[in-house]
């Protein structure tokens, strides 16, 4: 991701995406593996560009609260646990966290178009 950012110098001189709407996503190799602290410390290159976060917030609902699987994802933005090695892949609930936050951010880039 650094790499991503440091690619976007130009972009950031010209003030190509000031007023731009971002939102994101992460996966970690565990349930303590700092899935809110990756956002929170990308989103300052976001503030960098003058770009506009969009995080989902709690608007999936109940299934954010299920204890009774492991799940990634919060506040910050939709994620998933891909295990120590990386093979796990993303669960039902999981997946239907990142369609959601899809489409919400999608809601809010179409008020912003207005």
């Amino acid at each position: 991701m650094k790499a991503f950012f440091d690619s976007t110098g130009s972009l950031w001189a010209a003030g190509s995406l000031v007023g731009k709407p971002a939102t994101m996503i992460t996966s970690t190799a565990s349930q303590s593996g700092g899935q809110e602290t990756t956002i929170m410390t990308a989103v300052t290159q976001l503030a960098h560009h003058g770009m506009i976060f969009v995080p989902p917030g709690f608007s999936y609902g109940p299934a954010m609260f299920d204890v009774e699987a492991p799940h990634g994802g919060s506040a910050w933005g939709a994620g998933t646990f891909a295990g120590p090695t990386g093979a796990r892949q993303p669960s039902e609930m999981e997946m239907g966290q990142v369609t959601h936050q899809g489409k919400y951010f999608a809601g809010v880039v179409k008020k912003l178009a207005v």
